[in-house]
């Protein structure tokens, strides 16, 4: 099932733009226009991410993260007009896990949106048919059979299995992945994705990772 990232942002321009960049990418999205609705709709529907503007009309976003934390470990990424160290040291204090100023870059928001994620991905494993990725243990099996990853292999398996069969471009590999910090050039995306494929296939997994021509990779659903 796809992720629910829930945003609560007043501004209607923005938050349709963040509905449809986070839908493209995947996921599934929810939106409230203030506070109040929005803490509400935290606490019935239990999103896997939440999304806060700082300014909001009736209750700030600083509050809702106060609130939420106090019994609610879900992720919180807040957005800001302020981009001054006491803000960012308030915002972290009442438990945001990340913020991003005004104006943004939206790629960055997937990155940080994708990070989060996979921080709080809890203690139950991912399992692909016979693939294990246990994220708590960072280990990897195919059926009885340990598959040893590198620290980057392991995180870029776990990138393409949080959506089976989604494909995933080079791009958003390169900024959710490596953050973003490769060449025009590099090939290091494929390099990795062959040494996960061979290590895959000497436990027995064959046609684990699909190469879609010109766009990327995915998953066998």
């Amino acid at each position: 099932m796809s992720k629910h990232v829930l945003i609560v942002e007043d501004d209607v321009d923005i938050s349709r733009l963040l509905r449809l960049e986070l839908e493209d990418a995947g996921y599934r999205v929810s939106c409230f226009d203030n506070g109040m609705r929005g803490l509400a709709a935290i606490r019935e529907d239990r999103p896997d991410l939440i999304i806060l503007d700082l300014g909001l009309p009736d209750v700030s976003g600083t509050e809702i993260a106060r609130r939420v934390r106090r019994t609610d470990p879900t992720p919180i990424i807040i957005l800001t007009a302020a981009d001054d160290v006491e803000t960012k040291v308030t915002l972290l204090n009442a438990g945001a896990d990340d913020y991003l100023a005004k104006p943004f870059h939206v790629q960055e928001l997937l990155a940080r949106v994708g990070v989060q994620l996979r921080k709080h991905g809890g203690g139950g494993a991912t399992r692909v048919g016979d693939l294990t990725i246990d994220a708590v243990r960072r280990h990897v099996a195919w059926g009885e059979d340990e598959v040893r990853l590198s620290p980057r292999e392991f995180e870029l398996l776990q990138y393409l299995a949080g959506q089976p069969g989604r494909v995933y471009s080079r791009r958003e590999i390169e900024m959710n992945v490596w953050g973003g910090d490769l060449p025009p050039s590099s090939n290091v995306v494929d390099v990795h994705v062959a040494n996960i494929r061979s290590k895959l296939r000497d436990a027995g997994g064959y046609g684990v990772i699909r190469t879609v021509r010109g766009v990327g990779y995915a998953i066998k659903g």
